[in-house]
């Protein structure tokens, strides 16, 4: 029997790598000489850092940043074991929960703490990154961490523009001529599962802003300074991003990338997949099990259980997906390749007790050894 475990967290309960142990255990008590192969997942959000690093061997680094109001943070990024990848979640430097609420302005936050891990990640030899863009404070189009890569910003009359969102609109000319020589040789992977251009109804100020401490009025001014950078780019560079699906994405970091640096956007979890060759790694596998805190209709959208279960349906390998809780709607993912889905929780319970990681990982250990009971009756009755 072989068994390839690649589960996302259990979000606020158990990680990756704690649900895909509890998962062996319950497997091995029923396959005692079962080969497992886990491999930690996530879907380019909360968690993705800790599942490429555990999964490739990687390790943490540690670093003191400016934060998105330019006070000092303390930030980490993931090298992979391949030592020349990095894997950057922005809202580790620049998220939203770095901001008290009474202080959130996204016209003020910036970028820069980003752009400073990943000139920390070129310095450490690392030419390919993979960076998770969700849960931003900012709205600076990506121009605060550019700046910290060496790009200066001017005004019309040549004087270095200052950081946030609100200098947009006073982009007259920029000077790379200072940036890292070696973002030439770097390429970025962007976690994007949203498709919001930079500007207009559903662009980055409209749709996100007022989370991130605008008001009505701002939500206009932030939308048109968006728009006018956009317009420089195209105008100055010859890219026209501003339409591009995910441009908008962490207030427009999106389409900062996609202007500036060798960058593509893609789903962060075929970015994660990918980086850990799970397809290559499920070959000759009897099943494969998934999951992620709730299962749904939805989960068919950029979801890590999905995201596997594609690849295992290409490959012929049957997926068993777990997860917390099931919805009356979860039947969808049947259409998408896993084949059968399991409720963790074995009794009436209150979601807090359940979310506690010992009940939680109990549940998890003993669910998967009655699984795989199950398949071992099946599989003596129906080899005979």
């Amino acid at each position: 029997m072989k068994v390839i475990i690649a589960i996302d967290s259990f979000k606020g309960s158990l990680s990756s790598e704690e649900l895909s142990v509890a998962v062996e255990k319950g497997i091995g008590k029923v396959y005692i000489d079962a080969e497992i192969d886990r491999i930690p997942i996530a879907d380019g959000g909360e968690g993705t850092v800790e599942a490429l690093v555990e999964g490739t061997g990687g390790k943490i680094i540690e670093k003191v940043v400016k934060g998105p109001l330019l006070s000092p943070v303390k930030a980490s990024y993931g090298i992979l074991g391949d030592q020349k990848t990095a894997v950057i979640e922005m809202a580790t430097a620049s998220g939203l929960p770095l901001v008290p609420v009474e202080k959130r302005n996204p016209q003020k936050t910036t970028t820069y703490g980003t752009g400073e891990l990943i000139k920390d990640a070129v310095s450490r030899g690392c030419r390919e990154f993979i960076v998770g863009i969700g849960g931003s404070a900012t709205n600076d189009a990506g121009l605060g961490m550019l700046q910290a890569l060496g790009f200066k910003f001017m005004d019309k009359d040549g004087n270095e523009l200052a950081y946030g969102g609100e200098q947009l609109d006073k982009v007259a000319s920029v000077d790379s001529s200072n940036s890292l020589p070696e973002l030439s040789e770097c390429s970025f992977l962007i976690a994007c599962d949203v498709d919001n251009p930079l500007y207009g109804k559903n662009g980055a100020a409209h749709v996100y802003s007022r989370q991130k401490g605008a008001d009505e009025e701002m939500v206009l001014e932030l939308d048109k300074k968006l728009k006018y950078f956009g317009d420089f780019i195209r105008e100055n560079l010859g890219k026209d991003v501003s339409s591009v699906p995910g441009a908008g994405a962490a207030g427009g970091l999106g389409g900062g990338f996609l202007a500036f640096l060798n960058s593509e956007l893609k789903s962060g979890i075929d970015i994660v997949l990918e980086a850990v060759k799970l397809e290559e790694r499920i070959a000759g596998a009897d099943f494969v099990v998934t999951g992620e805190g709730r299962i749904d209709s939805q989960s068919v959208m950029g979801k890590a259980p999905t995201g596997v279960s594609k690849i295992c349906a290409k490959n012929g390998v049957p997926v068993i997906a777990l997860a917390g809780c099931v919805s009356d709607d979860a039947g969808a993912t049947h259409d998408h390749g896993i084949t059968a889905l399991f409720s963790t929780i074995n009794y009436p319970i209150s979601m807090v007790k359940a979310m506690e990681k010992d009940v939680a990982t109990s549940f998890v250990e003993k669910n998967s050894e009655e699984i795989f009971r199950l398949i071992k009756i099946c599989e003596e009755k129906y080899s005979k």
